[in-house]
């Protein structure tokens, strides 16, 4: 294989991907995935199919003031329908307004859809090919034809599936495109067909993969290597079903580990930042078990592994993370090793050494049997190291608190907490506080909005930097829901300062004092980032 040899990426994650169970991409989202696939340097562009909705025509109406830098728009559609002129097909009609340098045209290769989907003859399916292929060439720069059922129809009827192909060829179409629209297809059916169709046809030949039998990437590799010069796939892998080949596995896969040119090497190390905006645009969280994009792509939770890494991370890594602008991940759990613990207190900015890591150790295997978990919450983990060295200050002292709950005279269930805490005598006299003791409270539609207000109410005035601190996510996990009320409960609180993210987390059988130890680890994480600023 030439080195450096290129590959065609046409992405399809408007069209395909939008077809994922809740996913809707407003005509707001596809225009700025456009401009950001564009800036990548992705080839093709697939928008939508104008025929089938107006957001879609929306859409490319827009996209008609935007020049695009890299990228040709692409519409999409199907043949035109059986026994009717291309030129009086409404669908075809609407794909015209579209005025996109790039037709896409599907078509159906499989001989048992011709019959029970179209309803019509076999050589009418080929009528209906050509003549639409042959219709759109002379009104577009290019016409790419995705023979759907590819795979499919080349294994119930490999000379009907080729002469499909054909015809699409000698219409004019500039790309023939195979595609694994069930997405069952093995490697070596993708061997067999996508051999047949080079030899069949002259046109550049591209790879459309699904990932219903989980070898969208393996399959799209096997065509790219038998000599597919395009390939189809969306970000994240998103598409109907199980979704269509991940571009974001595909790209790196082919340039970094085969050779292949995809994108500019400074441009695949945007693929991470664009599935995570892919994953917002989408409205869903980041998958973290995404390959190479993922959270968990590079995250070492075993001690053993650390200890490897931190000597030379190629020993458990397969590619270094900041090539495709990811990150390495070091959590902490009870399978942690006193390398989890060094390599964890160097990313947080500490100082810790081997004595006081065998420590901690100790004590995070012990509290973690106890149900706590330090994986996503690494300010309480920073705290408790603080304890351990002796080196935790403290901000204020909780002298108690009570949580009192009813309904109101609207049929509302309220909830107030009543709190007394103090401060140093230093950071009261600061303020002009002739006590150091605050007893407060607060009101909220739960005990837990009721008990954060009561603290901010109680330190707001010695601490003024808490007033920026948002709660942004709280969850709550039953450890042992045999024990019914007496079950041991995991909170875990997400807060914010609109500067920085941080987790804390708090174990009890009560969820009451669980939620309360995440609440006040919060805020003293808060004033100990606060201070170290200073």
């Amino acid at each position: 294989m030439p080195d450096k040899e290129k590959i065609i990426l046409f992405d399809t994650t408007l069209r395909d991907g939008g077809q994922t169970r809740g996913v809707h991409f407003s005509v707001e989202d596809k225009i700025k995935l456009s401009m950001e696939l564009d800036e990548l340097g992705i080839e093709y562009i697939e928008g939508g199919w104008p025929g089938s909705n107006p957001k879609d025509i929306k859409f490319f109406d827009e996209m008609k003031k935007i020049s695009l830098k890299n990228a040709r728009l692409t519409s999409f559609s199907s043949t035109r329908f059986k026994n009717t002129k291309p030129e009086e097909d409404k669908i075809l009609g609407e794909l015209l307004k579209a005025e996109t340098p790039v037709f896409t045209i599907f078509g159906k290769t499989w001989d048992m859809h011709v019959y029970e989907s179209l309803g019509t003859t076999l050589e009418e399916n080929l009528n209906m090919i050509y003549s639409t292929v042959e219709y759109l060439k002379p009104r577009g720069d290019e016409v790419v034809y995705d023979a759907e059922h590819y795979f499919d129809g080349f294994k119930a009827n490999p000379e009907y599936a080729i002469q499909t192909i054909k015809a699409a060829a000698d219409a004019g179409a500039d790309w023939i495109v195979l595609a694994d629209t069930n997405g069952g297809a093995l490697p070596e059916d993708v061997r067999i067909a996508t051999l047949a169709a080079m030899d069949a046809v002259e046109k550049p030949i591209g790879i459309h993969t699904h990932d219903d039998g989980g070898l969208s990437l393996a399959n799209t590799i096997v065509a790219v290597e038998l000599g597919a010069k395009m390939v189809q796939g969306t970000m994240n892998g998103l598409g109907e079903r199980c979704g269509n080949a991940n571009l974001c596995s595909v790209i790196p896969t082919l340039s970094l580990k085969m050779g292949y040119e995809t994108l500019k090497t400074d441009k695949i190390s945007c693929l991470t930042r664009i599935s995570r905006l892919v994953s917002e645009l989408s409205n869903k969280p980041h998958q973290e078990s995404l390959p190479y994009v993922g959270k968990r792509s590079f995250t070492h939770k075993g001690g053993i592994h650390v200890s490897a890494i931190r000597k030379n991370p190629k020993l458990y890594e397969h590619i270094s993370p900041e090539t495709v602008g990811n990150k390495r991940n070091v959590p902490i759990s009870d399978q942690a090793g006193k390398s989890n613990i060094l390599q964890k207190a160097g990313e947080l900015g500490m100082s810790v050494d081997d004595a006081h890591a065998k420590t901690i150790v100790a004590k995070v295997k012990e509290l973690e049997a106890e149900g706590f978990h330090f994986e996503g919450a690494d300010a309480s983990f920073e705290l408790l190291t603080d304890d351990l060295m002796k080196t935790r200050r403290k901000f204020f002292t909780v002298h108690g608190f009570r949580v009192h709950t009813w309904e109101n005279d609207k049929g509302e269930i309220w909830s107030e907490a009543t709190i007394k805490v103090s401060v140093p005598e230093s950071v009261a006299g600061d303020v002009g506080h002739d006590t150091r003791f605050e007893h407060t409270v607060g009101e909220g539609s739960g005990p837990v909005e009721a008990m954060d207000r009561a603290l901010h109410k109680a330190l707001e005035a010695f601490y003024p930097g808490i007033v920026d601190i948002r709660l942004t996510d709280y969850k709550v996990r039953i450890l042992d829901e045999q024990a019914g009320s007496t079950a041991v409960t995991r909170v875990l609180v997400t807060s914010s300062d609109g500067k920085r993210h941080w987790g804390t987390v708090g174990v009890s059988q009560n969820i009451i004092e669980a939620s309360w130890r995440a609440l006040v680890e919060s805020l003293e994480y808060k004033l100990k980032k606060d201070e170290e600023c200073r």
